[in-house]
């Protein structure tokens, strides 16, 4: 009796445990399996697996990357002509424009061989409403056209380094490297400075406000508060210090034949061309 109260005990016990682990016969019998195979052929499974996984990463991460990044932010200050490049970009027409204080957007088809397409966004150059619209937009840039009133720039160069500064040391902006074309609009003015003075001077002035503002930044990496340190260290700035690619170029939104001629921005469409 003792005998049979034991194997019923022990018959309870093994149910008992396959009823908590019922996956137990299939894991031990791949166990088996595994260990009887070669160790060559393991490791070439293993590595099989592994290069699947980092190729539908890389693959995720690349397509992805390319199907969000397609605009291209037109910014700048106040009266720099940001409106009516924007026209003049998507139907070549003269437009008289007033200060954006919203956002427009419309498709822009770059004068390529691949028939290339953006968004091309015109964002408020008010400055208590560059930095919400810069917020939603920045992720998704492409391109940034940074314009320039070349007429006035001896005036606003504080102002438009400050505004340079706010984006290049953007840890977003930084991070993706969107292309960044300095437009130096207004060339049609005869007082209009040349953009090879104007990469200069900002140049200088952006190296000024690195060491007034270099205090706020506390990490090592150069990072605090979201912003990244503005070229590289122990050195007077160059934008070729950047990590995107920086180029500096003239036009004329309103044209040289004014209102009902064509707008002068052939080097800005061949920029564009090459995104």
């Amino acid at each position: 009796m003792e005998a049979d109260s034991t194997t019923g005990n022990m018959e309870e016990k093994v149910d008992i445990e396959n009823a908590e682990n019922p996956f137990e016969p299939y894991i031990e019998s791949l166990r088996q399996q595994l260990e009887d195979q070669d160790p060559v052929f393991l490791i070439g499974v293993i590595v099989a697996l592994a290069v699947v996984v980092i190729t539908c990463v890389f693959l995720k991460y690349f397509l992805s990357s390319k199907t969000v990044r397609s605009a291209v932010l037109l910014v700048g200050l106040c009266d720099s002509g940001k409106t009516l490049l924007f026209s003049r970009l998507l139907s070549g027409k003269f437009k008289r424009t007033q200060t954006s204080i919203t956002d427009s957007s419309a498709p822009y088809k770059a004068k390529n061989d691949r028939a290339s397409t953006w968004t091309l966004i015109d964002l408020p150059g008010h400055d208590s409403l560059r930095p919400q619209y810069l917020e939603k937009f920045k992720s998704a840039a492409r391109a940034i056209v940074f314009i320039v009133d070349s007429a006035i720039f001896q005036k606003e160069v504080r102002d438009v380094a400050e505004f340079l500064y706010m984006l290049l040391t953007d840890a977003v902006i930084s991070r993706n490297a969107p292309t960044l074309l300095v437009a130096c609009n207004k060339q049609d003015i005869t007082m209009a400075k040349s953009a090879k003075l104007i990469q200069q001077q900002l140049e200088k002035e952006l190296n000024t406000l690195r060491v007034t503002r270099s205090a706020a930044l506390s990490s090592q990496d150069g990072s605090a508060g979201g912003n990244m340190y503005l070229g590289k260290r122990g050195k007077d700035f160059e934008f070729s210090q950047l990590p995107m690619k920086v180029e500096f170029l003239e036009c004329s939104a309103r044209g040289s034949k004014g209102e009902d001629g064509d707008a002068d921005m052939e080097s800005l469409e061949k920029s564009l061309a090459k995104l």
